[in-house]
């Protein structure tokens, strides 16, 4: 619609209702997604719309003149009362500046996302080099491995690699909305897969296909997927207390869960100052393991003294260690001090109830409803102890024992405060969990704290998991919005590989139908692709849509089946929800103090915006039926849903404010976020300076002197040019004799014609060169890296494949250590 067109367009007043330019608004096609937006929407169509009648915008600080114009021009008469154009001046201005912070805020939490992510990888970069170095270190080898290293880290160049075309990755963007919305092939995927696979896979889910932490949708689907993996264990679950204790896939799932950016912002906010303040007390020594009491008070007298008194021996048994006087005075004092501090750290927890992160909460929500249904004669403690299992075990206690790698601290606590720590953690699990001293008899000097605080902690417990559901929560308030236009993921070709990879291999378990759209798509795609360099490792915006015209499965439906939600009970919550957002995306239908629930219906069926519209059909017919199921009446005005949905408004309070508060929370979280990736950085740069280091020293002729990179004179030495050491010979005869060759496919008589060359033209890297005589050129060249055969060593893998022959991959690196290792 023009402006001239709009113009023209007057009422018998000469001014246009609100209503009226809502649907003038709709007409233009004007999608208003909340009450905020609607605000700014309106208010920026005025504007645009009507500027013969407004001055000149020059500066952003003319909005609020702008502003007043407009409720002077189009919403009030030009004699209506100052006050209530002062109304309609803040009302307005008030959601613009709602708008504005929403937006700063789904722009935070969208960063957050991206830089958790980040630092996964980098975090598996440095677990990738710590077992590098490992294996050459016990190798005992002073080559190194540079070469793999910079192509381990080198930046990805986006116009290199592999890619699919166009054809597979519209097979993908189909298979992962698919997998994205209905999160039961996820949850089923990951009870199949192995130990080995789970990690990988966990990345992928956590990370990628729910990778929008704070995004209400996406958290949503991924705690569904939570659901029916919790069900299954339980479900195959052999016994009460092997629960939620092993190690298996689900274990790793729900650890993973909890380093996400919701569970760290919690530890940060509620641990951090409390470690800090204790890991200041270096020397402040809170043992009291009898034996370890003992050596460091034998130790100080002798240090003190010179010589140990005859009545104190070395080697004496824990028994005699703790029935020594002096050892019991030294432990006393300090019992008292640790019990007093795990009070403290106890209290900061159970205070901090509100702030742990929904999702974490509803999970214990599903543990205990879970238990009572698999167990239903299971005491209170039983169950208490399933839930401090994953609270204490899973999600507290890691932060509390190595708080550097949670970013609550900087550096690695001193000796004593880390001892501490872990004895301080030790006495939460213990009050959490059934207490065992079958390992630890002296942990049972601690039981006083337990008793304490054994009904205090139950409470907590089972505090935690007084949550609605989705339905009820104010995160995720919008559960049932699941489709969304222009939903994509960032992932990365190994992480798409992978796991179409893991699908093939499990598609029979997963989807036996040739019918199941699973089945379709993973026919379609065929073989996963082999996982490409690193270098090639680019990462994609898939975007995700479905291949077939269906609705994505109604999650609330979904989770009926596993939690004796009825059918009932939903339609209840969902008009609830549904009379919620109508109230708050017109305000001007709650200004009664009691709220006519078939009025806002009404209203909102008989206005001009379209999603209103859709919105009160929908929700007089769900009315209807409640009133027919006879679960709301129409004779006490609907009482309980009306109550409820005032109460959900009040407990709405002002947004903004809650906007802003959540914004400067998350600020601080996307700055630890950002320090530890730099933290991070630096490992992977002082690791790459060790291997350089390595391959110097490595390099030095057998006479030459110094260490490391720096001379006697403490010059730094100029790099050298790296020196190709070889080719060494070997002919077929040898390498056989020596057991080097264990299977060969080369005919009798041309054995030999057949010789070996190896070389190494970088350390750690070896050229396996297969020649025939009289021929320049090798028939067979195999680039080797040094840390590839130590992994296949290290994984029982013997065989190494020459095409034409087998060699023995001991065998083949003592070789290699022979020739080339400098001793």
């Amino acid at each position: 619609m023009s402006a001239r067109r709009l113009t023209n367009r007057t009422t018998q007043g000469g001014r246009y209702s609100v209503t009226a330019l809502f649907s003038m608004a709709a007409e233009q096609d004007v999608e208003i997604e909340d009450d905020l937006a609607r605000g700014k929407s309106l208010f920026i169509f005025l504007l645009c719309t009507i500027p013969p009648m407004l001055p000149p915008l020059t500066m952003i600080d003319d909005w609020h003149n702008v502003m007043w114009q407009v409720v002077d021009c189009h919403f009030t008469p030009c004699n209506a009362p100052t006050y209530v154009r002062f109304r309609l001046f803040d009302a307005y201005h008030e959601l613009f500046r709602l708008h504005t912070a929403q937006k700063r805020l789904r722009e935070l939490k969208a960063r957050i996302s991206s830089q958790s992510k980040k630092n996964f990888v980098l975090e598996r970069d440095v677990r990738y080099l710590d077992s590098r170095i490992a294996l050459l270190i016990q190798n005992r080898m002073a080559l190194d491995e540079q070469h793999e290293v910079e192509q381990h880290l080198e930046e990805h160049d986006p116009t290199e690699g592999a890619f699919p075309d166009d054809r597979k990755l519209t097979q993908y963007s189909n298979l992962f909305f698919l997998l994205q919305s209905e999160p039961r092939h996820i949850a089923s995927l990951c009870r199949l897969v192995s130990l080995s696979e789970i990690d990988t896979l966990l990345q992928t889910v956590m990370f990628t296909l729910y990778g929008n932490q704070y995004e209400s949708r996406e958290e949503h689907l991924l705690l569904t997927m939570f659901q029916s993996v919790l069900s299954a264990q339980f479900e195959t679950a052999t016994e009460f207390g092997s629960l939620l204790r092993a190690n298996t896939p689900v274990s790793r799932m729900m650890t993973t869960y909890t380093r996400r950016g919701p569970g760290q912002s919690y530890l940060k906010g509620v641990l951090a100052e409390r470690i800090n303040s204790l890991i200041e007390h270096k020397d402040l020594n809170l043992e009291i393991n009898p034996l370890k009491v003992y050596e460091q008070m034998i130790n100080q007298i002798e240090e003190d003294t010179g010589a140990l008194p005859e009545h104190l021996p070395r080697g004496v048994s824990p028994d005699a260690a703790a029935t020594n006087p002096d050892v019991q005075a030294i432990i006393a004092p300090r019992l008292t001090m640790l019990m007093e501090i795990a009070n403290s750290f106890l209290m900061t927890i159970i205070d901090s109830l509100e702030m742990v992160p929904y999702g974490i909460r509803w999970i214990c929500k599903q543990i205990k409803s879970l238990t009572k249904r698999k167990y239903p004669d299971s005491t209170d403690y039983a169950i208490c102890s399933l839930i401090g299992a994953f609270f204490f075990l899973r999600f507290i206690n890691p932060a509390i024992v190595t708080p550097q790698a949670y970013m609550l601290v900087e550096g690695v606590p001193a000796k004593h405060p880390r001892r501490t720590l872990t004895l301080i953690a030790k006495m939460l699990q213990n009050l959490a969990n059934k207490p065992s001293y079958a390992k630890e008899a002296y942990m049972s000097t601690l039981n006083p704290f337990v008793e304490n605080n054994k009904a205090r902690i139950n409470v907590f417990l089972n505090n935690l998991c007084e949550v609605g559901d989705f339905y009820e929560s104010l995160e995720l308030d919008q559960y049932m919005a699941l489709s969304k236009k222009d939903l994509q993921i960032n992932i990365t070709l190994n992480e798409m590989y992978n796991t179409h990879s893991l699908l093939q291999q499990h598609i029979e378990t997963l989807a036996p139908s040739d019918k199941h759209h699973l089945r379709i798509l993973a026919d379609e795609l065929g073989a996963a692709p082999s996982q490409v360099p690193r270098k090639e490792n680019r990462t994609v915006e898939l975007p995700l849509f479905s291949r077939w015209e269906t609705p994505i499965q109604d999650v609330a439906q979904a989770l009926m089946s596993e939690n004796n939600v009825t059918q009932n009970d939903i339609l209840y919550m969902e008009a609830k929800s549904i009379f919620v957002h109508l109230l708050r995306s017109m305000p001007q239908a709650q200004d009664k103090r009691s709220i006519n629930l078939p009025a806002v219906a009404e209203r909102a069926a008989t206005t001009k915006d379209a999603t209103l519209v859709r919105k009160g059909i929908k929700v007089k017919e769900m009315l209807r039926e409640l009133e027919e199921l006879k679960i709301v009446d129409k004779n006490d005005d609907y009482k309980l849903m009306r109550e409820e949905v005032a109460a959900e408004l009040v407990h709405l309070g002002n947004m903004r404010e809650k906007v802003l508060m959540e914004t400067r929370s998350l600020d601080a979280v996307y700055k630890t976020i950002c320090d530890h990736n730099n933290y991070l950085r630096s490992q992977l740069e002082q690791y790459k300076a060790y291997l350089q280091n390595v391959r110097l020293t490595s390099q030095k002729d057998r006479g030459t002197t110094g260490v490391g990179v720096v001379t006697f004179g403490g010059k730094e030495r100029k790099p050298t040019k790296a020196t190709v050491l070889g080719p060494y010979r070997f002919t077929h005869a040898q390498l056989e004799k020596e057991s080097i060759i264990v299977e060969s496919n080369v005919p009798e008589n041309r054995r030999p014609n057949i010789y070996f060359n190896i070389s190494s033209p970088t350390p750690g890297t070896f050229i396996i060169a297969l020649h025939y005589k009289g021929r320049d050129k090798a028939i067979l060249e195999m680039d080797l890296k040094i840390d590839d055969l130590l992994e296949k060593q290290k994984d029982n893998k013997h065989l190494l494949d020459l095409e034409y022959v087998q060699l023995n991959v001991p065998k083949v690196l003592a070789l290699l250590n022979k020739m080339f290792t400098r001793r």
